[in-house]
């Protein structure tokens, strides 16, 4: 938990990009209505936890999840919000499978890189083992030469 009423309140710059997305070009928004926003913007955020953690422990569980926040908001009596929040979702749900799905290539890849790099070391290493033995050892060649 926060130990300043401070601690709670959301970054001024998500603040500052919310607002001037939610508003019309040549808008002004003093710092002061900035504050206001953000401080409201908290109470909200709190409110909204608290009335999903009912929901997760009435379920007897500890981790809140979607479900616990939607069925807070409805509680809230904030249900147009409700299909915009699904919407928003699912749309995340997507993107992360979407992600789940690329970084699971990527490793097969990487693996599959892998098992062709060892396959070419091995290669390599027997290459140089015939080389070896069809070679004579330098030192050898050289005293022949100095010999001769």
């Amino acid at each position: 938990m926060a130990e300043r009423p401070e601690d709670l309140n959301l970054p001024n710059a998500v603040i500052t990009r919310i607002i001037k997305e939610a508003l019309p070009d040549g808008v002004n928004v003093s710092k002061e209505a900035r504050r206001a926003i953000s401080q409201a913007a908290s109470v909200f955020v709190l409110y909204a936890t608290s009335c999903a953690n009912n929901f997760a422990m009435k379920a007897k569980r500890k981790t809140l999840n979607a479900g616990d926040v939607l069925a807070a908001m409805e509680e809230m009596e904030f249900e147009r919000f409700l299909e915009p929040l699904r919407e928003a979702l699912e749309v995340y749900k997507k993107g992360q499978k979407g992600k789940k799905e690329v970084s699971e290539q990527k490793r097969k890849d990487k693996e599959k890189k892998a098992g062709s790099d060892n396959d070419k070391s091995r290669e390599e290493e027997e290459e140089d083992d015939h080389m070896e033995e069809e070679e004579p050892p330098e030192e050898e060649a050289e005293e022949e030469e100095v010999e001769n």
